[in-house]
């Protein structure tokens, strides 16, 4: 069967493809969501995972999210409420008591802190503030740009000269902080500023999010300061929480596009994007049924897109052999656990919630053991004492939990993306769940006793489940090949992909991973400036 046509039509209702709806829908344009699950918001969901118990399942905290998208959308009067951490983190550097490390949103206090473990360290830590600062301002000016082509016209020619303009306007110090920002590893840049292991480790831990990577992997500093130019509630570096949980985000979006008149359909998964003549037409659902459009949109992995959902008839062959080679893989293993009660750790000992129960509390105490975590799970699948960070949002919202009882995201890493040997993440993702329960128990001895259900999502799971190739957070690897202007691949950058008609408004696509919206804002701009200059037929 054949549907009638709308000017648009978006594959998948994660939260960029819901914020490019809304945008399209306030530019004039009649736009369709599909979305293969029956519920919207991509990895952005809050789910009831046991009776009584609910917690985002994928994504899991607030900063990313893009001031501008939120104002545009008006998210806070279509119900979204973001309430902030007390602290940024909290790190158990040992099981001892006293063996810890708090960051705080307090630079005075953050000094004070370090200094009990480097007095060099705690004098050193202004001087790495400002490089953030610096670095993270001119990274919030270019994710609502669109990146220039390599090789492109007259408009790409002219986006180049503005951000060259940008970067040439900054000192040259700061010119070559963004040059080690792009290029050197985490662990090699922070060891520019911070002597001790476990402060180097603190701020490496960043570097590592969403990349299957050692922090002594070149690039990984850019991966540091991608996690750095979030804000929060118009506080910038700060760090937060959506009430009712990530799927409140993508919720509110919803209700934004719908009021905008876009048409949202779930349990409508896509089987192939229509090409006819060269041009992307439309889509056919598993069910048989084709609709049409003027113009196409994919929130999906571009790897998903242009190697499966794109026939090998339809797209340059040198385009497909690069996507099929494109790097995807976080190392990512996400569970959810429902608390009788809050771990208690033996560093810090207490009996009820402290500011470190509503803060990111990472088990990864040094540097040397993040490296030796991807080593791990480089030799053996997963790391026999993996990184973890545990977000325990029931101590800042109540609807998530029965009184009295809590619930916990663990973001996991590392952990191949493939096993070897024959063995498969399903035979395996029960052996890992353990791993990680003893690792977290190690520091806070009442955690295992306390866990009353778990939900797990191994590489595996997060691809069949959210649709990310290798399990990948971020849509593709932030590395110098796959990003800015060669994200996703050199000549589309501009959301535009390699089939006339078809865009690219998800995380695979500049400036990256996160919920952020932006890629969402910037494909909708490029969509929007295509119809008004009609490049799309009618």
């Amino acid at each position: 069967m054949i549907d009638r046509q709308t000017d648009v039509l978006i594959i998948g209702a994660g939260h960029n493809g819901l914020v490019c709806a809304a945008y399209l829908a306030a530019g004039g344009l009649s736009v369709r969501v599909v979305e293969r699950r029956d519920v919207v918001g991509g990895a952005a969901v809050t789910e009831e995972f046991y009776p009584g118990y609910r917690n985002s399942t994928a994504s899991y905290t607030v900063s990313l999210l893009n001031p501008k998208v939120i104002a545009d959308l008006d998210l806070y009067a279509h119900g979204l409420k973001v309430v902030e951490r007390d602290i940024s983190n909290f790190w158990p550097t040992g099981t001892k008591e006293g063996e810890y490390l708090k960051l705080t949103f307090d630079p005075a206090r953050n000094a004070q802190e370090f200094a009990r473990l480097s007095p060099h360290d705690a004098d050193a830590l202004p001087r790495y503030y400002e490089a953030i600062d610096v670095a993270a301002d001119v990274l919030r000016d270019l994710v609502l740009k669109t990146p220039p082509n390599l090789g492109g016209g007259i408009s790409d020619l002219w986006r180049a000269l503005t951000t060259g303009g940008r970067l040439a306007r900054l000192k040259q110090k700061h010119q070559t902080l963004i040059l080690d920002l792009f290029t050197k590893s985490a662990a090699e840049f922070l060891k520019g500023y911070f002597e001790h292991p476990a402060i180097i480790g603190a701020f490496a831990f960043d570097g590592i999010v969403g990349a299957y990577a050692s922090p002594y992997t070149a690039g990984t500093a850019y991966v540091l300061l991608h996690h750095a130019f979030g804000e929060v509630n118009g506080k910038k570096g700060r760090w937060g929480h959506a009430i009712g949980g990530m799927g409140a985000i993508t919720a509110a979006m919803r209700r934004v596009a719908e009021s905008r008149g876009v048409e949202i359909a779930t349990g409508a998964p896509v089987a192939g994007v229509v090409v006819e003549n060269g041009r992307a037409v439309g889509a056919r659902l598993e069910s048989g049924e084709t609709l049409r459009a003027r113009a196409v949109v994919s929130n999906v992995s571009p790897k998903l897109l242009l190697t499966h959902l794109v026939g090998a008839d339809d797209i340059d062959a040198d385009a497909r052999r690069r996507m099929e080679n494109y790097a995807c893989g976080s190392g990512t293993f996400r569970m959810n656990v429902a608390l009788k009660e809050l771990p208690q750790f033996s560093c810090l000992p207490g009996a009820g919630a402290e500011e470190h129960h509503r803060s990111g509390i990472v088990i990864g105490p040094s540097v040397d053991y993040l490296d030796k975590a991807w080593l791990d799970a480089r030799l053996y699948g997963w790391s026999r004492e993996p990184i973890v960070e545990m977000l325990i949002p029931s101590t800042m919202d109540d609807s998530l939990a029965p009184e009295g009882r809590h619930v916990a995201s663990l973001f996991c890493q590392q952990f191949a993306p493939e096993l070897s040997d024959g063995r498969t993440w399903d035979s395996c993702r029960d052996l890992a769940a353990e791993t990680i329960i003893d690792t977290v128990t190690k520091y806070a001895p009442n955690f295992r006793e306390s866990v009353i259900a778990r939900q797990i999502h191994s590489p595996l799971d997060l691809e069949r489940k959210f649709g990310l190739v290798a399990g990948d957070i971020m849509h593709g690897r932030l590395s110098l090949d796959q990003m800015f202007s060669t994200r996703p691949m050199p000549g589309h950058a501009d959301y535009r992909m390699p089939v006339k008609g078809l865009y690219l408004c998800g995380s695979g696509a500049h400036p990256g991973g996160g919920v952020t919206g932006a890629p969402g804002h910037n494909a909708a701009e490029i969509i929007l400036s295509d119809f008004r200059a009609r490049r799309i037929p009618a």
